[in-house]
């Protein structure tokens, strides 16, 4: 028989964990702007990559148009994007940021920024880690549904 591996010893846990704690880590830091962590990271991908398709928002972001039509609906209502058919394809519809948005990008980063500093962490360590998880993420898109229906 083979013995379990710990919870205090499972990788999933520790990433379960570590995610709980950034949750509330962001809901805090984003408090003052009234954005959940789905809504900032769509504004950073703006931010980076200026106007986009809710298409192309959708798969940087690794979101489904179930939960990204909602959000975008939000940040529009609270004048953070516009969402606007594209004049070349009318099939086509384009994210853009608000002047407010704009005008917001440089505080909302130092903030963030700011909070980011309270982890402590060497900025080599923290990228060490950031690309370890990463991979763990390239190996998991590796496994498809018929080899875990395969395990035994």
């Amino acid at each position: 028989m083979v013995e379990p591996l710990r919870l205090d010893d499972q990788l999933c846990f520790a990433l379960y964990k570590a995610q709980k704690q950034f949750n509330h880590f962001y809901a805090k830091a984003l408090a003052p702007y009234q954005l959940t962590y789905p809504q900032y990271i769509s504004l950073l991908s703006l931010y980076e990559h200026g106007t986009m398709s809710v298409k192309a928002l959708g798969q940087t972001l690794d979101l489904d148009s179930g939960t990204l039509t909602p959000l975008l609906k939000r940040l529009e209502k609270d004048d953070w994007i516009v969402r606007s058919r594209s004049t070349e394809d009318e099939r086509r519809v384009d994210v853009s940021l608000t002047d407010k948005a704009l005008g917001l990008r440089d505080e909302i980063f130092a903030h963030v920024g700011s909070c980011m500093e309270l982890l402590d962490m060497a900025p080599e360590v923290y990228a060490m880690i950031r690309g370890n998880v990463a991979e763990v993420d390239s190996q998991l898109s590796k496994i498809d549904d018929e080899q875990l229906t395969a395990m035994k």
